[in-house]
């Protein structure tokens, strides 16, 4: 009996390949396990938007891997993750970090540990509850449409210092965001991302805060 191939394997194979992610089998098919459990629980825990949910490929998964590269060494902290994004793609292509996926809202914890039992996934901690709750540094902090830059910074104090990482995904660039960051927060860089299949403009703010911040 031949084997039926998922239709976006090839797809997804490429757009990794052209993030340079080398990634095995195993976790190819992980992503893949991934993509369907949306699609299937999507209306149930309203995860996506209905008109996205032949789109998860290149808005949600390659969206979320493109910014694997600028991950530093240690665990990670999604913030507001919804349906696991980008924390979940990141865990599965880099089984090696710990991966802290939070939201206040139960239904999409539970999704997440759904897809945790499904794919088996030894990385993965989901959490529900709010992030101010927190009171350990994590290495690398992702937000994706969480909030402001400036919201972002103040809402992660509790559980960041000066060694970690912020990294916020955007659309657009924020110009008026980063105008808008207090003095003592440190902008590493801002990225424009390049993702595979998205012809729309994505950029990651990367910072740093002191131990103190102000509001």
């Amino acid at each position: 009996m031949i084997k039926s191939v998922h239709p976006e394997r090839v797809k997804l194979q490429s757009g990794l390949a052209r993030l340079e992610l080398d990634v095995p089998d195993e976790a190819i098919d992980h992503l893949l396990g991934y993509i369907d459990l949306l699609k299937e629980w999507s209306g149930t825990y309203n995860l996506v938007a209905p008109g996205e949910r032949s789109l998860l490929l290149a808005r949600h998964v390659l969206d979320s891997l493109s910014i694997a590269q600028y991950l530093q060494p240690g665990p990670l902290l999604d913030v507001g993750t919804g349906a696991g994004l980008p924390g979940l793609p990141l865990a599965i292509v880099r089984p090696e970090v710990e991966v802290t996926l939070l939201d206040s809202a139960g239904k999409k914890i539970r999704f997440i540990r759904h897809v945790g039992r499904t794919l088996k996934l030894a990385n993965i901690h989901p959490l529900h509850q709010r992030v101010e709750q927190l009171d350990q540094p994590f290495a690398n902090i992702t937000s994706r449409a969480f909030t402001s830059l400036r919201g972002f910074v103040a809402a992660v104090k509790c559980c960041s210092d000066a060694s970690t990482h912020l990294l916020a995904m955007k659309a657009a660039y924020p110009h008026q965001e980063l105008e808008d960051l207090p003095a003592e927060v440190n902008v590493l860089s801002v990225e424009a991302l390049n993702v595979p299949y998205l012809h729309a403009e994505r950029h990651l703010v990367i910072m740093s805060v002191p131990t103190q911040i102000t509001e």
